[in-house]
């Protein structure tokens, strides 16, 4: 078996407990137990708490870990994260350690893809794989933070279509991603070729992408952090707190920030009042505030829970028969929730409030294990909920369907096992032997 190099660009790791860095834990897990030499070059800070640094030098589970030192910027102010992601992308740019095989680049700090650049100027024969979880600048666009025309942000993505087209793989998280990125490359009519050409970056840096083929793309979503081995049956204690008597159960666990919409949602829960359904919120976040004000007193079937830490998050997630997912349709494909994947991980089908075209309405349409709720079908979904609070065996068949659909193709198997077959297929054929998985 050979053994391939790879090195990765994230942000945070081990043991840092950020939620995207333990994703590019488990991705670094998976590929170095498929026989890949793992280096992975995070900054030296914790994600929440600036104060907390990590030694610069760790070997964990396999895995080289060589942290880059940062200076002391706050992560939760804007200035702080630009200065943040400035440090981090010259510290990676930089030609220093060891030539890799493969070069994996996160989305955390912003922008960070920028460095697929430098990395094609200066080490030209590595091939470079870009795992996209969110867009830049066009989620400070869809947040009403910078306009689609002002000319930052057309700088910005005559700067990232240089490094896009540096890169050998994209990972994206659904469809609705990828026709964002797709964007990017629609370069070939003569007119839009000249605008590239007339843009200065593209002019210094155009060279590693002429005459390169386009990037490969691929879906590879972020898997659930509890993975139980089949659809948990509720915990009496927690399933009570959540929904006191209440014969059907949908919760939303999570963040609630500025991508996330409740209005459908609780159209939809003055449509069950009398249903014996209760929709309980578990959230936190910078809308979290607005979704309160926005239940009315007599919004008896609305409850609020505090947030559940992760030891207790399984339990949570399992006392719900139904979970509720959303996204504002002006973020689709910015983001994909990740809350999705950990409901039809703990069994639960899904309730998704957002834009038909996304990528979550597509599954849920395509495997059957939820419905997708909009302003103009809430009547029919309450219909349904309520055909479902009364037929326990079809609401455990349901269960036990996106149990099997989440393992089949969402799993951290089935996403690590991907990552590997697909960083191979790009390497010499020496390589392209994939451990016996």
């Amino acid at each position: 078996m050979s053994h391939p190099k790879v090195t990765v660009l994230y942000h945070y790791f081990h043991p840092d407990d950020v939620v995207s860095a333990r994703h590019f834990d488990g991705l670094c897990r998976g590929l170095a137990e498929r026989g890949w030499d793992v280096l992975v070059r995070p900054c030296n800070r914790g994600c929440r708490d600036e104060s907390q640094t990590y030694p610069l030098k760790e070997d964990w589970n396999g895995i080289t870990i060589r942290r880059v030192w940062r200076p002391r910027f706050r992560q939760s102010s804007n200035f702080g994260r630009l200065l943040n992601a400035a440090w981090m992308l010259v510290a990676w740019s930089l030609p220093i350690g060891r030539r890799p095989d493969a070069l994996i680049v996160g989305t955390d700090p912003i922008l960070s893809v920028l460095v697929a650049i430098s990395w094609r100027l200066t080490r030209p024969g590595v091939k470079i794989a870009h795992w996209a979880f969110d867009l830049y600048p066009e989620a400070t666009v869809a947040d009403g933070m910078l306009r689609a025309d002002s000319v930052l942000v057309r700088a910005l993505r005559s700067a990232l279509r240089v490094a896009y087209g540096c890169c050998d793989l994209i990972a994206d998280l659904g469809g609705c991603m990828r026709r964002l990125l797709e964007k990017y490359h629609r370069q070939s009519e003569p007119a839009a070729r000249a605008r590239v050409k007339e843009n200065t970056l593209a002019r210094v840096a155009g060279s590693p992408t002429r005459d390169r083929p386009r990037p490969r793309r691929v879906t590879l979503v972020p898997w659930a952090l509890s993975e139980p081995d089949r659809p948990a049956p509720p915990d009496p204690v927690v399933r009570k707190e959540l929904f006191g008597d209440a014969a059907l159960g949908l919760l939303y666990s999570g963040n609630f920030g500025r991508a996330h919409s409740y209005e459908e949602i609780l159209a939809l829960a003055r449509h069950l009042r009398d249903a014996g359904t209760t929709i309980c919120f578990a959230v936190r976040g910078n809308r979290a505030d607005e979704l309160r004000k926005a239940v009315r007193p007599d919004d008896g079937n609305v409850t609020f829970a505090g947030f559940a830490p992760e030891s207790e998050l399984e339990k949570r997630l399992s006392a719900a028969d139904v979970h509720l997912v959303s996204l504002r349709p002006e973020w689709t494909g910015i983001v994909v929730p990740s809350k999705f994947f950990g409901s039809l991980a703990a069994g639960r089908p899904v309730v998704f409030a957002g834009g038909p075209d996304s990528a979550i309405a597509g599954w849920v349409r395509e495997f059957d294990v939820g419905w997708v709720l909009t302003a103009d079908n809430v009547a029919e979904v309450a219909a349904d909920l309520r055909s479902l609070a009364g037929d326990p065996t079809r609401l455990a068949e349901l269960q036990r369907r996106c149990h099997a659909v989440y393992h089949q193709h969402f799993s951290w198997a089935a996403v690590t096992a991907g990552w590997d077959r697909e960083l191979r297929r790009l390497l010499p054929g020496r390589f392209r032997r994939t451990a016996p998985w």
